[in-house]
């Protein structure tokens, strides 16, 4: 009797965060636009299982990774951001940031299942990850660090917003503490990934990993401004002095770590011509005035970090509109730093001199890569207007934590 009692209370704390007047005609047709962006996107995910990897999308044997790995990535590491950010907030309770926690944790869930759902497409195998992943662990692949880690963190971000919806608040922190300590360490797993690969000299090296962990916190950062502007907008409400005050502390994390990743950027690049070696400086080349250049210059430089620096600061911090303008910027550049960090380690031949090989190899995404790239942001932004819609009121106080 005591049991059927705590699992109706437990079912009625959780109901009582829905707010079914988020789900106006407008709201649920764009929910089911992104719905629809995300099946399509599931689509061609199965017919690239269907008809081979090698037909559907654009990789080559010279050039194994593409868009939908710096699209997993970009996913994963604002997963990372959110998730420590909110560990943060809960941990120092009574700071700036505590009334956003509990929509980064919501946030940070579904950031990681749409990383999932795209590394899963691009996998060629994904059911033998799952299962020798298990039976057969490689404890020394970084791969396999960063699944387990990342897969482990998912498991611990989902029991601390079920807590956070029964208002166990004192057990919620304890696991969303170990979530952000599995996210960091995963998210560092993410970086050695390709730090550890000497054959690539653009990524070879210690900076990555500490590159990524930065990057989180400025992705994450990014998104909780933007998505609690568009929470706050689909309502029609006006922000809370407190929720203002929060949007305002990340605006802040957000210039200090634009401004980290430009001194960052500009070293990485420093580095490949003052004693690296010559296929570090072509692929540095490869941004600068190559085949990527446009990419670097315009979305990585001027859109990702240059202009969100200056709305940011010229505003001072006071107009939500600049700083959400800032934050959806910031999460463009931050793709486009994805893809072309991943694209441009590659894109120098190994054995660059020989066989007549070219300088550059070249890659563009296949049709079916564009859309189940497309499928992880319908799969964000479904889970986000759905989480509104049906934990809206967990959202709007956090003070408890």
């Amino acid at each position: 009797m005591a049991n059927n009692f705590s699992i109706a209370a437990t079912a009625d704390s959780i109901a009582a965060a829905a707010e079914p007047q988020v789900g106006t005609p407008a709201i649920n047709k764009t929910t089911l636009l992104f719905i629809l962006m995300a099946v399509v996107g599931v689509g061609a995910g199965v017919y690239a299982f269907a008809a081979g990897h090698h037909v559907a999308y654009a990789n080559t044997r010279e050039m194994p990774w593409g868009i939908l790995i710096s699209s997993y990535a970009f996913f994963a590491i604002t997963s990372t951001g959110l998730c420590l950010l909110a560990a943060l907030s809960h941990i120092f309770g009574g700071n700036k940031l505590a009334p956003l926690a509990n929509r980064m944790v919501f946030l940070s869930i579904v950031t990681i299942v749409a990383a999932f759902a795209i590394i899963g497409f691009e996998i060629e195998n994904p059911w033998r990850m799952a299962i020798y992943n298990i039976t057969s662990p490689n404890l020394t692949s970084n791969i396999w660090w960063m699944g387990t880690l990342y897969g482990m963190a998912v498991g611990f971000m989902l029991l601390e917003f079920f807590l956070i919806l029964t208002a166990r608040y004192k057990l919620a922190v304890t696991l969303g503490v170990m979530g952000a300590l599995a996210e960091v360490m995963a998210n560092t797993n993410l970086g050695a990934v390709f730090a550890t690969l000497s054959s690539h000299p653009f990524w070879f090296g210690s900076q990555l990993p500490v590159f990524f962990l930065a990057s989180a916190f400025m992705s994450g950062a990014a998104a909780i401004i933007l998505f609690t502007q568009f929470a706050h907008k689909m309502r029609g409400e006006e922000m809370s002095a407190d929720t203002f005050l929060g949007v305002q502390g990340a605006s802040k994390v957000l210039a200090g770590l634009l401004f980290l990743l430009a001194v960052s950027t500009a070293w990485r690049f420093i580095s490949c011509y003052v004693g690296g070696v010559e296929a570090s400086r072509i692929a540095a080349e490869s941004l600068i005035s190559g085949p990527l250049a446009t990419n670097f210059w315009l979305f990585e430089v001027i859109v990702g970090l240059v202009f969100p620096l200056v709305v940011l600061v010229g505003s001072s911090f006071r107009s939500t509109q600049a700083m959400s303008t800032a934050a959806l910027m910031a999460l463009v550049g931050g793709f486009f730093q994805r893809y072309d960090l991943v694209v441009a380690g590659q894109l120098v031949p190994q054995y660059l001199g020989w066989d007549n090989l070219p300088t550059y190899f070249s890659y563009v995404p296949s049709v079916s890569e564009f859309l189940v790239t497309m499928a992880g942001f319908g799969v964000v932004g479904a889970g986000f207007l759905l989480g509104e819609r049906f934990f809206g009121r967990a959202f709007r106080h956090s003070g408890e934590h």
